[in-house]
């Protein structure tokens, strides 16, 4: 494993033990980062154990992104240990799905608060303590904020919202040779992911994969995918957003169409030819 991450310190929020948030802590540690794991709740046990046997330099605190105490809090803690941040990555998040009539506001305003106001305020306390001319700011979206999904009207708009930050924030931190990217991916193999795929039809089923041409992808790509935007060999990288596993397409059973185009090409030559 390369040192990309030598002597650099990484915040990463919404951490536990099966998720992309705590893949990405182990990712950006094996390239040498002192990190910090942000959790709600409950510890990342197993991760925090598998951080200290590799005696790697980490400092784990629990912070709710909805509470702005809390989140000053945490960062003022790095700051104690560490006097600066140089990547950020906003990773924490909830889902919602309902029928856009039964939204409850409550519902809808949990989401948002979490998924991009709780963004919002982790970025606007780490920016003054943000490494000039070389530091990130990694959000964590999806690709329901760049396409719709029936029921994840909330999830939706809150990814989205995050993919349009994350663009007006890189303009904005430019000037400091600081950088804002955004990762959208599709279905990645998480408790969460594997619940909702548990309750699929077949058919349900094999619709999902189909936009989906390289599969259900792992928390590892995505941390993979961290590990690069947040590095300088993608210094000249700021306000994408880099969408993994999906591809924009239309579902038709493609193949069974191109069987009956050649078997018509092949009907006509053989009457051309007669």
């Amino acid at each position: 494993m390369t040192s990309r991450f030598h002597e650099s310190v990484v915040v990463v929020s919404g951490v536990s033990d099966r998720g992309i948030g705590g893949a990405i802590v182990e990712r950006l540690s094996d390239e040498g980062a002192s990190v910090v794991p942000l959790y709600y709740g409950q510890p990342p046990e197993k991760l925090l154990r598998w951080l200290k046997r590799r005696e790697v330099d980490h400092l784990a605190i629990e912070c709710d992104v909805c509470a702005q105490p809390s989140v000053r809090s945490a960062v003022e803690q790095v700051i104690a240990r560490y006097g600066r941040v140089d990547v950020l990555v906003n990773n924490a998040g909830i889902e919602t799905a309902e029928k856009f009539e039964d939204i409850a506001d409550e519902a809808w305003s949990r989401t948002l608060d979490v998924n991009l106001t709780g963004a919002m305020r982790l970025t606007r306390e780490v920016l003054p303590h943000l490494s000039t001319d070389g530091g990130v700011i990694v959000n964590i979206a999806s690709v329901l904020g760049l396409a719709g999904c029936a029921a994840f009207s909330a999830y939706s708009a809150s990814k989205a919202g995050m993919i349009g930050m994350t663009q007006s924030l890189a303009m904005e931190i430019a000037p400091k040779k600081q950088r804002a990217v955004c990762i959208a991916p599709a279905m990645v193999h998480t408790p969460m992911v594997h619940r909702y795929i548990m309750q699929m039809s077949v058919a349900e089923r094999d619709q999902s994969l189909a936009t989906h041409p390289l599969g259900i992808g792992h928390p590892q790509d995505v941390a993979a995918a961290v590990a690069f935007l947040a590095s300088q060999e993608a210094r000249w990288i700021t306000g994408a957003t880099l969408p993994m596993g999906w591809v924009n397409g239309y579902y038709l059973p493609s193949e069974h169409r191109m069987a009956v185009d050649a078997a018509d090409r092949a009907a006509a030559e053989d009457g051309a030819a007669s």
